[in-house]
């Protein structure tokens, strides 16, 4: 009877655990594709997008920066966005805390 409580128990606290954290809708999301060393202001000669492919090539990741708030989101993913440097861009993905797992990332006008 005991082994049976402690079944049910523990399959009630995992139900209570996946209904508490819902899932989050995909957003989007619409800024440049910088890196991190930079965010939304670069300072290398030569345009956002040279600057932004140099300053990858020495270990910066590629970002999203909206430089009409000042915020830059991390992206999970850093093969997409490099065909987007120094671009704007609509991405569309989830965020947690800075950090977008995109699920498609687009031009943008």
């Amino acid at each position: 009877m005991k082994k049976l409580l402690m079944i049910c128990f523990t399959f009630l606290l995992a139900a209570g655990i996946a209904l508490a954290s819902p899932k989050v809708a995909p957003k989007t999301f619409v800024g440049n594709i910088s890196d991190s060393m930079c965010g939304v202001k670069h300072m290398m000669p030569g345009g956002d997008k040279a600057c932004t492919v140099e300053c990858v090539k020495g270990g910066s990741k590629y970002v999203l920066a909206d430089p009409a708030t000042g915020n830059v989101y991390e992206l999970t993913d850093q093969k997409k966005p490099a065909a987007f440097a120094g671009q704007k861009v609509k991405v569309t993905g989830t965020l947690k805390g800075k950090v977008i797992t995109e699920t498609s990332i687009e031009a943008a006008k």
